[in-house]
């Protein structure tokens, strides 16, 4: 063929890929994007259609790309250590009804009544940049034209605050086995009723999470993304429980209260996975996902 014939844009050339990913460097794309994220597509040239074929994994890369940015801004760190040194020190240190060695039984349950509280505040401090800092520094829109559907970008930013979550639960495994071995016999604990409730704790962190997206979603002010995030968590997981003690009684009391979070984290605590239980907190999570799909396509009306 002769090469002032050519179409450098053709991939099926030689040296067309390289051609145009060098056309495409030239436009600013950040290499992650222009790497990863190219879906099929078409190209017109002369009366022509050029295919592009797709290059997998660009979901996963924005996922890789929320985790380094947790970790590089340091707020990653930050929300295990300071997750870890608050149940640390209610746990171990402070003279009070959480502290295990004075409790004196061999159990957990300090670390799961503390913990959601934790969580109140912790996952909304992870969750205020996903959106919010999109918005404010003009980067959404560019984000929104890259080849992700909406719910792609959203998935993505969800499980990288959630995997940030379930890593600062990890660590905790060694109260665990502290309190096994303080055990009298060792070992003599409700170990059923601990892993319930750290399932439990990481379905409520899932749910958490969800609403902190959504919250950052609204606005482009991470202090209003925070502060929502953390109103909309607290009456979800306690609302429901004050309405039922201070308004409501009998069969719709019960009703309203079992609409709550803390209802059905209380239910799995006590480490029977009940599949209603695993069914709401799903449920939930999936309904603040779509709002956030929503929030975000109303930037389109």
């Amino acid at each position: 063929m002769n090469r002032l014939n050519r179409n450098p844009l053709n991939p099926c050339e030689p040296g067309g890929n390289m051609h145009f990913l060098s056309l495409l460097s030239r436009h600013s794309l950040s290499p992650w994007i222009h790497a990863q994220f190219y879906e099929r597509f078409h190209v017109r040239l002369s009366g022509k259609i050029v295919t592009l074929q797709p290059i997998r994994g660009k979901m996963l890369t924005l996922f890789k790309k929320e985790i380094n940015g947790f970790l590089n801004s340091l707020i990653g760190y930050i929300v295990i250590i300071v997750f870890l040194l608050m149940t640390g020190l209610f746990l171990w240190v402070f003279p009070m009804q959480f502290n295990i060695l004075d409790f004196t039984f061999a159990n957990l349950d300090g670390l799961f009544i503390l913990g959601p509280f934790v969580f109140l505040f912790l996952i909304p401090a992870i969750t205020m940049r996903s959106f919010a800092d999109e918005k404010k520094s003009g980067t959404l829109e560019f984000l929104m034209t890259q080849p992700l559907t909406d719910l792609q970008i959203i998935l993505a930013k969800f499980l990288a605050g959630f995997v940030l979550v379930v890593f600062s639960l990890v660590p905790t495994v060694v109260y665990y086995f502290t309190v096994y071995r303080l055990g009298m016999p060792p070992g003599n604990l409700d170990s059923g009723g601990i892993w319930g409730s750290y399932i439990g704790l990481m379905f409520l962190g899932m749910s958490f999470t969800a609403i902190g997206i959504f919250s950052s979603s609204l606005t482009d002010n991470q202090v209003v993304a925070f502060i929502l995030s953390l109103l909309i968590c607290f009456l979800l997981y306690l609302g429901f429980d004050y309405m039922y003690m201070f308004i409501l009684s009998g069969k719709i009391g019960l009703i309203v209260q079992g609409l709550g979070l803390n209802a059905h984290y209380s239910s799995m605590s006590r480490g029977v996975i009940d599949t209603r239980d695993v069914i709401y907190f799903i449920s939930i999570t999936g309904l603040f996902i779509f709002l956030t799909k929503l929030s975000l396509e109303s930037r389109k009306w």
